[in-house]
């Protein structure tokens, strides 16, 4: 061996060098619902507000309610920060909560606590729809960031693209029907009702879709791609 010519032969190199890294395992299922949901805590923690607001509204009157829907989403996310716990579903909590108590207290009128989860939802499923229209499914890209590291192959599998974009018109049509039925319940002025359209609403059709969208999506790339017959 001449001199400054490398070594390709030595003992000690590594035979698995230059070798592509296996890919890691997506989550499981559960392991994708619960970092989606908070775990039962998480959903637990997040109605108590509304369910405080709705009974102390009932009992008492608007403001009592309010003061105590934050005091209540204060507490819970206090808690979870002094127990080290992730906040970020306590702090979604006491965001929505707080807007909603802000602009319940100026107007006076109780049905505008539910007025901002509202308009966020007529938003959120229009966005989902106009995705959709143009070919840049949503929940396609929400999975590559929560789901597969950040990695957008799917744009490549004409598959894919098809069931995210099929997947992105469920959640939009679901999502705007559920506010829908919110809106109908706040233009009639039926309170009560609303907070309890508000919870009922809330995390189970979240929960139910995102049990689709995952499922469908690992049943789809299961399925291996039948390559195109060649031209003779």
């Amino acid at each position: 061996m001449t001199a400054g010519q490398p070594r390709t032969d030595s003992p000690g190199s590594d035979p698995n060098a230059g070798r592509p890294e296996e890919e890691e395992p997506l989550p499981s299922l559960s392991e994708q619902m619960a970092e989606q949901l908070g775990g039962w805590r998480g959903m637990v923690e997040s109605s108590v507000p509304v369910v405080v607001f709705v009974a102390v509204n009932i009992i008492t009157e608007l403001r009592p309610a309010v003061i105590a829907s934050v005091a209540v989403a204060v507490l819970i996310a206090v808690v979870r920060l002094f127990q080290r716990r992730p906040v970020r579903h306590a702090v979604n909590g006491l965001v929505g909560i707080g807007i909603g108590a802000m602009i319940a207290w100026r107007t006076g009128d109780e049905r505008d606590f539910y007025l901002p989860g509202i308009l966020y939802g007529i938003v959120y499923g229009l966005v989902l729809l106009g995705s959709a229209v143009i070919r840049q499914p949503l929940v396609g890209w929400i999975w590559s960031i929560i789901a597969a590291g950040g990695r957008s192959e799917w744009r490549q599998d004409p598959r894919l693209v098809r069931t995210f974009t099929r997947l992105t018109v469920l959640w939009g049509v679901v999502w705007l029907a559920k506010v829908g039925v919110q809106a109908g319940l706040y233009l009639a002025n039926m309170d009560t009702a609303l907070g309890i359209a508000r919870l009922l609403l809330g995390y189970p059709p979240y929960a139910l879709l995102l049990v689709i969208t995952i499922w469908t999506v690992r049943r789809v790339n299961r399925v291996p791609t039948v390559p195109a017959p060649l031209g003779g």
